[in-house]
């Protein structure tokens, strides 16, 4: 089926009105049934089927460098889309916007000190942090899981392993959750309106200053932390560069944060309507292995990735030139019915291949953190809230359309069991 460019652009731009915000999946299937498009006639090709997004996820000519977009000038929404997505964190995360073989350089130095090792010695820790996030609501007798437990406990993890001092980490929190905004290419609404320019520049500056004097004092006092295994790692007798590092940390920071507050939640979420699920969580905890991947297909915190075509992509149903825009839309991809029987159901059991780390150069590098941090939440979530109930359902979501995740989910419970009788 095919639509005229205008129907193209409508559809994808209701992806803006905040009525799809609780429920966003059957405006994708919608977009999914029409193909591959192009919105409004412009070099932007938005991709929402499975294969399609796969192809170009792992195709060398799909590009992050922003120079090799064709998009045109102008104050139209396809130009603030791109722009948005492409620009506006530059200097803040390198490897998200450069390609192999800068990009390869980058990411070994840094998956050389954030090892899975290093990650799987911090399970006692997160462990440690969600039960005090659940032992303090028990005691107030109120729990939301997005301010008290999937809010806090990310930015927590990622602060300790950075060596950041603990009365830093509101600050850090603060710096993180507003420059998360402008990863989202259609965060303007008619509530909201667009992140502030002059904020961001001012949270940027601030959060590079920040680490530039802990990158300096670990120089001088290396400790046990990132920071510092950062300064000292090489690959064929190169480092990274003292901006390098500066910006790697904001990176750590900031793409490790909102993502798993969000993975956290939505998982939560589902987990609210899927008793069963919870029961068997309960007395079985690993089947959380199960729940969390489900969770990462059927409400992924990532909802859509940009790349620009380096060089001609040719898929089944259409040809992407050279310099387009691509909009790949992997919630859409992660329930595509030619490759998820019943996608519309949340089912552990089934065997997963989801995007929602996306493939290929630029797979996640923090897969493994995130998914240890949400397999450890979810866990002390099932076993010590006994009978949660949602306050508000659906409970209020983000402005985001990029990061997907509710802005507040209290909860009502017959008790939280403490950690040790649980």
């Amino acid at each position: 089926m095919t639509t005229t460019p205008a129907r193209n652009l409508g559809l994808f731009a209701q992806l803006l009105d905040p009525a799809h915000r609780a429920d966003p999946y059957p405006l994708y299937h919608r977009i999914r049934e029409h193909g591959p498009v192009r919105l409004g006639g412009a070099p932007v090709v938005v991709l929402s089927s499975y294969q399609d997004c796969a192809t170009v996820l792992r195709d060398k000519a799909s590009s992050v460098e922003r120079h090799y977009a064709s998009i045109p000038l102008g104050p139209t929404p396809v130009h603030d889309l791109a722009g948005d997505l492409a620009g506006e964190l530059t200097g803040i995360a390198p490897m998200l916007f450069r390609d192999n073989p800068d990009h390869a350089r980058l990411r070994r130095l840094v998956a050389a000190t954030f090892t899975p090792a290093v990650v799987r010695r911090m399970e006692p820790r997160i462990t440690a942090i969600a039960d005090a996030a659940l032992d303090r609501a028990a005691e107030r007798g109120q729990l939301d899981i997005v301010a008290d437990l999937a809010g806090p406990l990310p930015v927590t993890v990622i602060c300790e392993l950075l060596g950041v001092p603990l009365d830093d980490e509101p600050l850090i929190r603060g710096w993180s959750t507003w420059l998360a905004r402008a990863l989202d290419p259609v965060s303007a609404t008619a509530t909201t309106g667009r992140p502030d320019p002059a904020a961001l520049v001012s949270d940027n500056n601030a959060l590079h200053d920040y680490f530039e004097q802990l990158v300096r004092h670990r120089r001088t006092r290396p400790g046990d932390d990132l920071v510092s295994a950062l300064i000292v790692a090489e690959d064929s007798g190169q480092a990274l560069s003292h901006d390098e590092l500066i910006t790697t940390c904001a990176l750590l920071l900031i793409a490790g944060h909102e993502t798993t507050v969000n993975l956290i939640s939505n998982t939560v979420l589902a987990l609210l309507s899927h008793r069963l699920h919870r029961q068997i969580l309960r007395v079985a905890p690993p089947f959380v292995t199960s729940v969390v991947e489900e969770s990462l297909r059927y409400d992924p915190p990532v909802q859509l990735v940009p790349r620009i075509a380096r060089e001609a992509i040719q898929l089944p149903d259409i040809t992407i030139a050279a310099g387009d825009f691509i909009v790949m839309l992997l919630a859409a991809a992660n329930r595509d019915p030619a490759v998820f029987a019943d996608p519309d159901r949340f089912d552990p059991a089934r065997a997963n291949r989801h995007l929602a780390f996306g493939l290929g150069q630029h797979f996640c590098l923090g897969a493994p953190l995130a998914r240890l941090e949400a397999t450890v939440a979810i866990n002390c979530f099932a076993r010590r809230v006994i009978d949660p109930r949602l306050v508000s359902d659906p409970p209020s979501y983000r402005e985001h359309v990029t990061l997907r995740g509710p802005a507040a989910m209290p909860l009502t419970f017959a008790s939280i069991a403490s950690a040790n009788a649980a």
